[in-house]
């Protein structure tokens, strides 16, 4: 059985990732499988473990640390969150193509971590700055010293994008799904 795919989206806060990875899972006959991160958060109303998040104690965690069983991980806001390395290679070694939705720094780690030729890419990019910050503006959930914030990280991070197999520009949620599914093709095409 050939080895399913990694595929790695990222690109800036509010390029829209989520958007373009729930449209490609719900328009597109692709066998994929969304990546599980794991947590030291509790679980919000809803959340379902196994499901949403992995929730594991701080100890839990650190011991998946220690085994290097993290493709990434990073702490924020007191909480840790992960991508367990054991999970994502168990799916892979079943033949499933594993989608992974991740900002820029998390994605560099993968990519350092992963380099067997089953992995594919892509950067999201904005059509602008100014489209950027609309979006991150019409979500309504972040003060203006965040936005300003989460702009300037944003200008970083497309710096990084020559880093990315393929940069593709999210002008609209339909053109940039099909670009992404269309590489995807090719590269199974390419790898049989």
């Amino acid at each position: 059985m050939k080895k399913g795919l990694l595929i790695i989206l990222s690109g800036p806060s509010g390029v829209g990732k989520g958007t373009v990875r729930r449209y490609i899972f719900n328009n597109f006959d692709l066998d994929f499988t969304y990546s599980i991160s794991m947590t030291t958060r509790a679980p919000r109303e809803k959340e379902v473990d196994g499901e949403d998040y992995y929730f594991v104690t701080q100890e839990e965690f650190q011991r998946n640390i220690d085994e290097n069983n993290f493709l990434e991980w990073e702490e924020f806001v007191g909480n840790r969150y992960g991508t367990p390395r054991d999970k994502v290679e168990s799916l892979r070694n079943q033949g499933k193509n594993v989608f992974l939705e991740i900002e820029v720094n998390g994605a560099a780690k993968v990519m350092s971590n992963v380099t067997d030729d089953r992995v594919i890419s892509f950067f999201l990019m904005p059509p602008n700055v100014k489209a950027l910050e609309n979006r991150i503006r019409r979500r309504k959930t972040e003060s203006e010293e965040l936005i300003q914030a989460r702009l300037e990280k944003g200008k970083k991070e497309m710096s990084m994008a020559g880093n990315y197999d393929y940069i593709v520009l999210n002008d609209t949620v339909e053109k940039a799904s099909q670009s992404i599914v269309d590489y995807i093709k090719a590269k199974n095409r390419k790898s049989r």
